[in-house]
C-alpha cells in the first residue's frame, strides 16, 4: 500500500482522494455482492431451483431496495438511499453528521 502524507496535501488533492476512495469502495461492495450472488444461483441451479422459485419477487415485480445508510446509534433504523430521506437521517445531517459517516460497511 502506498504511504501518503495527507498533512502535505491540499484540500481540492484531499477531496479527490476521498472521491477515488469512495469509488474504489463502491466498486469492491459491488463486485463482492455480485460474486456472492452468483455462488447463490449455481447453488441454487445445482439444486434445481432460481433465485426467484426460492426468494420470490417483490410486490408487483419490483426489486426490493437494500439498505445503503444506518442510523449512528440504533442500528434497527435505516434508509436504501431512494425515496424521501427518513427524519432520522435528516436530524443526523442537521448534528452534523455527514451522509459518509451514516454508510453501512460491508
Amino acid at each position: 500500500m502506498t504511504d501518503i502524507n495527507l498533512e502535505e496535501m491540499s484540500l481540492d488533492e484531499l477531496k479527490e482522494l476521498r472521491k477515488e476512495v469512495v469509488t474504489a469502495i463502491d466498486g469492491y461492495e459491488i463486485r463482492k455482492r455480485n460474486e456472492a450472488l452468483a455462488a447463490v444461483e449455481a447453488t441454487a441451479r445445482s439444486m434445481g431451483y432460481s433465485i426467484t422459485q426460492l426468494l420470490g419477487e417483490a410486490a408487483g415485480g419490483k426489486q426490493i431496495s437494500v439498505p445503503k445508510y444506518r442510523h449512528p446509534s440504533d442500528e434497527t433504523l435505516t434508509w436504501s438511499g431512494r425515496g424521501r430521506q427518513p427524519a432520522w437521517l435528516k436530524q443526523a445531517l442537521e448534528e452534523g453528521h455527514v451522509l459518509d459517516d451514516l454508510l453501512i460497511q460491508a
